[in-house]
């Protein structure tokens, strides 16, 4: 079998090479000197970089190599990582390693990914996903995955953040993969096997902000930031074009780095929803061309949206603009619309969704977005989202749970101890039989009885803080006023926290567990063989939904084949009246009543029903 080398060229970090001399370059304009400190020697060695133009200190020695550690000591003071270091073995304070790309002999060279009509994502985290905590206990996992039916894993962010364990939000150096997880070359051999057995892989960056511990750009390059505009992070990643060209270089090639060194499938995109920039193209659009006419020239790369501004212009293949496009967004309307029909949930953000959950629902089902312009009143009266009618329902992931919806919960409960039994089955067979691509959670496939609760590992003083934080946030609801209560929220900083997130998998030796697993299996498999096969350019605006009664819908799509798909749910605690008869194939039933029901006109409680109709010859 070939092999193939993978290395992505960049301005920045280290660059081995062919003579065996390693070149090491810093962009540090806040600096006035800059040396390279190479460790690991007794004493180490100091050399001063050279000064050029625009900013930068580079130098080229032979007194490195694969493997090297080292540091840059700023105006004699104080040493920092390289922010584009691609390990850091001890941790993000620690010393950078000189990795050689090329000695990692990639066996997947004939991998061109999947067609996006077939993605069935799983979100992971990589540190809780499995006992072991990394990505070769992942690797052990993923016969489990296939099995399962899902075809990409989605890894919660793995970039270097700061302490033991992290949702990874919090990352400060986004080149390196974070040392508890492993090593550069175990991060392939991931990637590697899960192509090996059909699994694309993707990564979740972050680019509208840094971590709070670790991060050193301020003192060397504040150009890097921006008080024009603030995030709950603090001060703004800076993007403007006239001072940032070399802020932008730094995430696109971030992000071509992870596409063409490590040969992710694609890129998830967190809170784009806080990244401000008023330039055109702005740094989504300059991105996404970027990967377009990069690694994704000639396989399948996908790039995916968190945007909670529903703007529906990035998803847009326009045609004066062909490679400014996303693939998909994460869409938060279909999954507080299904919550607040499963939960009867109002507060918060729930409560934009309170009024006519199964209406949005509806939209939701056929267009996209619920929310596209539409006043919000968690908003206080804001105008949120954009027409997205134009779009096909592969541009919007669906999901009943994700890291945020079950970790952003005071006590991180699953939506299988938030309802019914029988309600979270009705809500799954539409999550996983409706065309757009469905997520499932880590654990939410065999309804998993761990909570998922946001953990960090910070310094004493910033983890007190960011627990207090917590607390105060919660008090403001109702359910947490009380001060009992609000003994019982996990605190974030706490290591009981990360490792009740931990999955039991022995679970899944015990019913009902078993049979949630198997439950998820036979959709997925109904969806492989009946459904995924006929979304190849769905056409846009071919989909109609109904209300039928007060908690109860009818849906129909016109798939690519020209054959329909239509469903029949009523997703509420009593009995439905119905005037909807399908007349195709039955793909799924909830129980063995249900078309006979449909045809005398009346649903059952939480009563599901998918129909195909094939195209007439």
């Amino acid at each position: 079998m070939p092999t193939v080398h993978r290395c992505h060229p960049m301005p920045f970090g280290t660059h081995i090479l062919d003579d065996g001399r390693v070149s090491f370059r810093l962009w540090a304009p806040g600096a006035d000197k800059v040396e390279l400190c190479l460790q690991g020697h007794a004493p180490e060695i100091s050399l001063t970089m050279a000064a050029e133009a625009g900013g930068w200190y580079g130098i080229t020695t032979g007194l490195a190599g694969s493997g090297f550690y080292y540091q840059y000591r700023i105006d004699g003071r104080r040493y920092v990582p390289d922010p584009a270091s691609r390990y850091q073995p001890q941790d993000v304070e620690g010393s950078s390693q000189i990795i050689d790309p090329d000695s990692w002999q990639w066996q997947d060279a004939a991998w061109k990914g999947r067609p996006w009509e077939e993605a069935v994502f799983y979100e992971l985290h990589v540190g809780t996903f499995t006992e072991q905590g990394t990505f070769a206990g992942v690797k052990e996992r993923l016969d489990y995955l296939v099995d399962l039916g899902v075809t990409a894993i989605q890894l919660m962010p793995i970039a270097d953040f700061p302490g033991r364990h992290n949702w990874g939000y919090d990352g400060v150096l986004p080149f390196a993969p974070d040392s508890r997880y492993g090593t550069p070359d175990e991060l392939k051999d991931l990637i590697e096997t899960a192509h090996a057995k059909g699994l694309m892989v993707f990564n979740d960056v972050v680019y509208s902000h840094f971590g709070p511990e670790g991060n050193y750009l301020h003192l060397y390059a504040p150009e890097f930031f921006t008080d024009r505009f603030h995030t709950p992070w603090g001060d703004a990643v800076n993007f403007h074009p006239e001072q940032s060209h070399w802020v932008r270089r730094f995430f696109i090639h971030n992000a071509l780095y992870w596409l063409e060194e490590y040969h992710f499938d694609g890129l998830r995109f967190d809170a784009v929803h806080a990244i401000f920039d008023d330039s055109s193209p702005d740094i989504l659009e300059e991105l996404a061309e970027a990967v377009r006419l990069g690694p994704g020239y000639d396989r399948h790369v996908y790039l995916v949206l968190e945007n909670d501004n529903n703007a529906a212009r990035y998803l847009r293949h326009d045609p004066s603009l062909p490679q400014r496009y996303f693939d998909a967004q994460w869409n938060d309307d279909m999954h507080h619309a299904l919550h607040v029909l499963l939960t009867g949930e109002s507060t918060g953000y729930y409560r934009d969704y309170s009024q006519q959950p199964l209406q949005q629902l509806g939209r939701c089902l056929t267009e996209g977005f619920a929310y596209q312009g539409e006043v919000s009143a968690y908003r206080d009266g804001k105008h949120r989202g954009e027409s997205c009618s134009d779009l096909p329902l592969t541009a919007f992931v669906s999901f009943l749970q994700n890291h945020d919806q079950v970790g952003n919960r005071a006590l991180g409960e699953r939506i299988s101890s938030l309802c019914p039994p029988e309600a979270l089955r009705a809500a799954t067979a539409i999550l996983l039989l409706s065309p757009s691509p469905p997520l499932l959670f880590m654990g939410q496939e065999w309804a998993c009885n761990q909570p998922f609760t946001y953990f960090v590992d910070f310094p004493e003083a910033l983890g007190e803080q960011v627990n207090e934080g917590r607390l105060q946030e919660f008090a403001k609801l109702a359910a947490f006023n009380d001060v009992e209560m609000r003994r019982k929220i996990p605190l974030p900083n706490a290591i009981e926290t990360y490792q009740a997130a931990k999955l039991a998998w022995d679970e899944l030796e015990r019913e009902p567990h078993q049979q949630w697993f198997d439950y998820h299996r036979e959709l997925l498999r109904i969806r492989q063989r009946q459904i995924s096969p006929r979304l190849k350019a769905m056409a846009p605006g071919s989909a109609q939904y109904r209300v039928l009664d007060d908690r109860a819908i009818s849906v129909q799509w016109r798939l690519s084949d020209g054959s329909t798909l239509m469903l029949a749910a009523n997703l509420g605690s009593e009995p439905a009246t119905v005037d909807c008869h399908g007349n195709g194939e039955v793909l799924f039933a909830s129980d063995s009543k249900v078309k006979k029901n449909v045809r005398q006109g009346s649903l059952n409680p939480w009563s599901v029903i998918f129909y195909l109709k094939e195209a007439r010859k």
